[in-house]
């Protein structure tokens, strides 16, 4: 009889499982899937998986702070003079343990927020908790939602109330924390669909899109246009301004902004030196190999690993498989990129060179279409699949789920066996979306410092330039200044101590004695 255990091993005979066993795991999984339907909700105010996760959480969250130097400096700074009063923000940002600390520091330094995830697996549930707790927000998270709850979530984070506990839209949000722009993107197909509606009456039909986030978004505006045909366009008009973290979410505001579609500014905060190469690559770095090895316990050393993308989270992802003794190659379309690869001793091929002989397989694009399900079909036995780009179609998932004959075993919450009718499997991560996040925790506190004290100092400045014109519809990057100074805060936790230049030699190249010290168009 095969043992459990070899279903995570190489190529193998394959046996049923024995009824008894079958029963046995039938049984824990609809323990887990009764247990994964009960919430802890106070409407209008939070809706989360259990308050009795909050201790938890704020123990961890206690931890986390000490590792946070850059925002709790921020508390410091601004705690007392309390720059964002009147800001009401809607944040849809990963509801972990480091996104709790940049809440309840917006929180701390006077806005009101309204809180949702930004992806279906990457919520921790007692870093919900422990903010629903404090009432530093209020949450609407929990890991494992559907499509269908993810953006009931989002619609709830975007919808304020006035004194009276009525849904207005002219309370807020008056400024939004995205990330991946799903936030954004509802405000702005809403606006576009009241428009239609009160020229004509018409609304959006989900049935008529394939998409399956799409279709959630129109029913969600749908919905809302039948109990206020004006919520949409009151938000824009009143908004201040995005902070917008990764990188799939600027190329959505670069969009908008070059069709003249940008309703409100936007801060790319994903630019800023102190988050794409401290984020993107140093926390890839760490939080690949962590979700690989708690979603599978695999033996990295050894095996051989393809990385699809070498920029930022590609390198980090790279260089994480070579530290670990992996045998790894990437996949790149940029010339660059593939030769800064070839420099790094790492060799460049196509999917196809490598696709009948890797163990592990690491989506890092960007792009959408990157792994096919022909492709799975090819992979050895039990290869691993995992995506770590922002959204969940660089791995064909929909193709996956309808090759004929095809079976998926659950192993554990975001890790399935899918197994190919010639009784050869692929183990998928975390459904194709962030397996860092879904598998594990994503990333350390002291890096998503470095991006939080970033996504910090862009609401400060979105606020506190609000109707003085220094920011139009358009996408802004924070000044060369601001980003040193978040790596200066973040210095002295690390014990490093900077030289400091003379006056003769700040003249000598150009610069003043405090910097920057680099001109904007460097590239670090």
């Amino acid at each position: 009889m095969l043992k459990f255990g070899q279903l995570l091993t190489g190529n193998i005979h394959f046996y049923p499982v024995s009824d008894h066993l079958s029963k046995i795991y039938r049984k824990a999984y609809s323990k887990m899937a009764a247990e994964e339907s009960k919430f802890d909700e106070v409407p209008l105010v939070y809706k989360v998986r259990s308050m009795d996760l909050a201790d938890m959480g704020r123990k961890q969250l206690d931890l986390a702070e000490v590792e946070m130097p850059g925002l709790m400096e921020c508390r410091k700074l601004y705690g007392e003079s309390k720059p964002l009063v009147g800001a009401n923000i809607t944040g849809s940002l990963h509801m972990t343990i480091q996104t709790a600390a940049l809440i309840e520091t917006l929180s701390a330094m006077g806005a009101k927020v309204r809180w949702c995830s930004c992806n279906i697996f990457s919520t921790q549930d007692e870093a919900a908790a422990a903010i629903a707790e404090a009432e530093t927000s209020a949450v609407f998270a929990w890991k494992g939602e559907s499509l269908e709850e993810y953006w009931w979530c989002t619609n709830q984070a975007l919808t304020w109330y006035n004194e009276q506990g009525e849904e207005d839209p002219s309370v807020g949000p008056n400024m939004i924390v995205d990330d991946g722009g799903d936030a954004t993107l509802l405000v702005h197909e809403g606006a576009e669909w009241e428009k239609k509606f009160e020229a004509d009456g018409s609304m959006p039909d989900p049935s008529t899109v394939d998409d399956p986030e799409m279709k959630q978004v129109y029913r969600i505006i749908r919905q809302e246009l039948q109990k206020n045909p004006n919520k949409w366009r009151t938000i824009a008009e009143n908004c201040v301004g995005v902070s917008e973290e990764t990188t799939t979410g600027v190329h959505r505001l670069y969009t908008m902004a070059e069709n003249n579609k940008l309703l409100f500014p936007a801060i790319n905060v994903n630019d800023s030196v102190t988050k794409s190469k401290f984020d993107n690559l140093y926390g890839c770095k760490h939080s690949l190999p962590d979700g690989l090895m708690r979603a599978t316990d695999v033996m990295i050393a050894g095996k051989q690993a393809l990385v699809l993308g070498y920029g930022d989270v590609g390198k980090g992802c790279a260089a994480a498989m070579v530290h670990a003794g992996a045998r790894t190659c990437i996949s790149e379309v940029d010339p660059i990129c593939a030769l800064q690869a070839c420099m790094e001793g790492i060799s460049v091929v196509r999917l196809e060179d490598v696709v009948a002989t890797a163990d592990i397989f690491i989506t890092a694009t960007g792009n959408k279409g990157i792994i096919m399900v022909d492709d799975m079909a090819k992979m050895k036995n039990n290869a691993i699949v995992c995506n770590i780009g922002h959204f969940d179609n660089e791995i064909d998932m929909n193709g996956l789920e309808n090759y004929p004959g095809i079976e998926r075993i659950r192993i554990k919450p975001q890790v399935d066996r899918w197994v190919f009718p010639d009784g050869h499997g692929v183990i998928i991560l975390a459904e194709g979306r962030l397996m860092n996040l879904g598998c594990a925790t994503g990333h350390p506190s002291f890096v998503m410092s470095c991006s939080f004290t970033n996504q910090t100092l862009a609401q400060k400045s979105l606020w506190e330039n609000r109707g003085t014109g220094k920011y139009d519809c358009a996408v802004y990057t924070l000044p060369k200044e601001l980003d040193e100074e978040v790596a200066r805060l973040h210095l002295a936790h690390l014990d490093a101590r900077l030289t400091t230049l003379s006056s003769e030699q700040a003249d000598y190249i150009s610069v003043n004695v405090n910097g920057p010290y680099k001109p904007s168009a460097y590239r670090y």
